[in-house]
């Protein structure tokens, strides 16, 4: 499966922009690609302005999402504010050319900045079953639990859609390794570059790793764009089969 990150500029707050700005960004052709991956909150930039930036389900960046999968004849993900009776959630979102949608309520909210006065929290963790992969989102902090990651052994591709910044970047390529490494499986870390209206700055860092946290694609700081590799499900179970290191793993339940 060919798949694609994108590390856009996100201005801030004003979804138009953003979506203009995708559409010239990603000017390959349609059938190049399975899936593109675009970063979190990649209409807004991280605001916690809820209440005025949330949208129903059927609103404007699903649309959109819809539009750029059947004219890229490839899937379509992200996360964008939404709003599900009266709560409002961080929420990914993959779109199929085929219209399929499924979606990931980021669990772990950044209370530091009081994502958690501003949106609910997830509960479930999803698997979503695209082009014979296994695949499991996370949004951002997310990245930081290693237990609500933990592959037990159902899945094959690790998604992590973030406006991660800049001051901590050391951590974030630390951590897309560790969890490479640890659950033997490729990870997609997608970043954007740019400032936001608090202040934050972002180096991008956006990169697709193998199960062994090798560098397959990347790109880079500072540089807006995408990047695309090819990830081999044989090569994978290979390795797998190879160092069966899941046959170890502990057995867990969590219960909060």
């Amino acid at each position: 499966m060919k798949i694609t990150i994108v590390q856009p500029d996100i201005a801030w707050e004003d979804k138009h922009v953003n979506m203009e700005n995708l559409e010239k960004l990603l000017d390959f052709p349609p059938g190049v690609t399975d899936l593109v991956i675009l970063p979190e909150m990649f209409t807004t930039g991280f605001s916690m302005q809820s209440h005025e930036l949330a949208e129903e389900s059927d609103s404007l960046t699903y649309g959109w999402l819809l539009k750029m999968a059947e004219l890229k004849k490839a899937a379509f993900c992200g996360s964008y504010i939404m709003k599900e009776k009266e709560l409002y959630y961080n929420r990914f979102v993959l779109c199929t050319p085929e219209g399929e949608r499924i979606s990931y309520d980021k669990s772990h909210l950044f209370s530091i900045t009081g994502e958690d006065k501003h949106f609910t929290p997830g509960h479930q963790r999803i698997i979503i079953n695209y082009a014979g992969f296994r695949i499991n989102p996370i949004i951002c902090y997310d990245l930081r639990f290693p237990v609500w990651i933990r592959n037990r052994n159902d899945y094959d591709l690790l998604i992590c859609v973030a406006n991660w910044p800049e001051s901590r970047r050391e951590v974030w390529n630390t951590l897309l390794k560790a969890r490479a490494i640890e659950n033997q499986c490729y990870v997609a870390g997608v970043n954007r570059i740019g400032s936001d209206q608090p202040g934050n700055n972002y180096s991008g860092d956006s990169v697709i790793l193998d199960a062994k946290g090798r560098t397959m694609a990347e790109m880079g700081k500072y540089r807006e764009g995408y990047v695309t590799a090819d990830i081999s499900l044989q090569n994978l179970e290979k390795f797998r089969n190879a160092f069966p290191v899941h046959r170890d793993a502990d057995d867990f339940k969590i219960i909060s």
